[in-house]
């Protein structure tokens, strides 16, 4: 009976981390200019100017920002695009 609630337990376990999103963050560097970064968002996320300017400017004031958010190798794709742009992005697993 012990065997079969551990099981039960590590299954939900498992579910429960599959399940959690992963996050693709950009973070403030002092190379690239906000109107750049806003442009950045614009173009590969197809964000609007709005919401791109208010990740960019999340990014400026607090350090980072998360621009996307899903499975992890959408996030990878993601984070090496950033790359590309010149800008700094990680992932990370966690709440949305």
């Amino acid at each position: 009976m012990t065997s079969t609630l551990e099981q039960l337990d590590t299954d939900r376990t498992t579910r429960v981390a599959s399940e959690e999103p992963w996050r693709t963050i950009v973070w403030d560097d002092p190379v690239n200019l906000m109107t750049y970064v806003s442009y950045v968002f614009r173009s590969y996320f197809g964000y609007p100017r709005e919401e791109a300017e208010r990740l960019m400017l999340k990014v400026h004031t607090e350090g980072r920002a998360v621009v996307a958010t899903g499975n992890r190798e959408a996030m990878e794709r993601h984070v090496e695009a950033m790359h590309g742009y010149g800008l700094q992005a990680t992932v990370s697993r966690g709440e949305p």
